[in-house]
């Protein structure tokens, strides 16, 4: 009988063991959580500082200028708006003289001693250059060099279909390889290979012009077409 009844107590204190470590934790878990909770909102307010810091480093590299209350130098060499030299003034003096014609302030040199500033409307110079810089991507004109391929026995049909797909080229204003390729007998005679390029050649005059005489490389014979100024 009191056999039983240890063992009961013995299992009845391995049940209760969890409940009472527990307890043991809990108050001290408590004692600590004004503490915890400090250290968890400084982390936060330390994280929020740097991502404000980040972001306002960020947005700085990114501009091309300072402008107004983001030049903090003492003294500035001022430009007025109408390109007269105003000369060295405090820079609280020259963003007082944009605010009263109602521009900014923009330095435009800031590696000279002092930086160099102007006064300007940002907006406009801003609108302005962008505009300049999408027209003159409108003006240039990408070259492409596009590959027509030969053989020491095409037909005067297909070397017409050829010429044709050339001057098409070379009237977009793209450039012309004209590759034509040996088989190893051929190569024997490579004479033959380059009577058929100059053909092709004589073909394109007036909408194309060679830019070297044509190279033998391996068993290509490659010759350069470039487009004729009109």
């Amino acid at each position: 009988m009191l056999n039983c009844y240890s063992k009961n107590k013995a299992e009845l204190s391995v049940l209760t063991a969890p409940i009472s470590f527990a307890r043991g934790i809990i108050p001290i878990f408590t004692a600590l959580l004004p503490i915890l909770s400090l250290f968890l909102c400084g982390e936060l307010i330390a994280f929020r500082i740097f991502l404000i810091y980040f972001l306002e480093v960020l947005t700085i590299s990114k501009q091309e200028h300072l402008i107004n209350e983001e030049i903090n130098v003492p003294e500035v060499r001022l430009i007025g708006a109408d390109g007269e030299q105003i000369g060295v003034v405090p820079t609280a003096k020259a963003q007082e003289l944009s605010i009263e014609k109602e521009l900014d302030l923009v330095m435009i040199a800031p590696q000279a001693t002092p930086p160099v500033c102007r006064i300007m409307d940002y907006g406009k110079f801003r609108f302005e250059r962008d505009k300049r810089e999408k027209e003159a991507k409108k003006k240039q004109q990408v070259i492409e060099v596009k590959e027509i391929q030969l053989s020491c026995k095409i037909g005067d049909h297909d070397l017409q279909t050829k010429l044709n797909h050339a001057h098409r080229f070379l009237n977009a204003g793209n450039k012309v390889k004209v590759v034509l390729r040996f088989n190893w007998r051929e190569l024997r005679h490579p004479e033959l290979g380059q009577a058929v390029l100059e053909k092709f050649q004589a073909g394109c005059e007036g909408v194309g012009a060679a830019d070297k005489k044509a190279v033998l490389e391996g068993r290509n014979l490659t010759l350069f077409l470039s487009p004729v100024k009109k």
